[in-house]
């Protein structure tokens, strides 16, 4: 069975404020499009927290676009698809509720309620942890763990490979 489907990570800068986000396009079973791009978050305020998993800055993201701005290019790679994630529920909230922010319709993405979880996915295999950088040392997937575009290929990589 070839696969055809999305991966998708954001990295936030507070909250479910996303800062970064990197997806990753499937066609049957193969990488064809990878986009990334840094966004710049409400009043570009980040919590340390956040700073410290990710490395990114204020001053990385005060000329990017919004994610108003980023968003026709999300809504391109989504739309009508499979969409994918390590950790479904969070990568979902951020882009639920950022498009909630700027008034824009989750409904018309076509892409459901729940998406695939690649820690849903290898919890049912038995691995222990689940993190992203468990499971890439676990399946032998380079990584540059919360680099938004490493993440989403990684997990691209773990739900060819399930």
């Amino acid at each position: 069975m070839k696969l055809t489907f999305t991966a998708i990570d954001f990295e936030t800068a507070s909250g479910y404020h996303p800062c970064s986000v990197g997806i990753v396009t499937v066609e049957n079973g193969v990488i064809i499009d990878e986009y990334v791009t840094l966004i710049r978050p409400p009043r570009n305020e980040y919590s340390h927290f956040t700073i410290a998993v990710h490395g990114i800055y204020p001053r990385d993201t005060a000329n990017a676009k919004t994610f108003a701005q980023v968003y026709p290019e999300i809504k391109r790679r989504l739309q009508n698809r499979v969409v994918v994630a390590h950790n479904e529920s969070f990568d979902r909230n951020v882009l639920a509720k950022s498009m909630a922010l700027y008034g824009l319709d989750y409904e018309e993405l076509n892409i459901g309620s729940r998406w695939e979880c690649t820690v849903r996915i290898y919890k049912a295999k038995g691995l222990k942890p689940t993190k992203l950088s468990d499971c890439c040392r676990e399946m032998k997937i380079a990584l540059n763990h919360h680099e938004a575009l490493s993440d989403a290929r990684a997990c691209a990589k773990l739900y060819l490979m399930r």
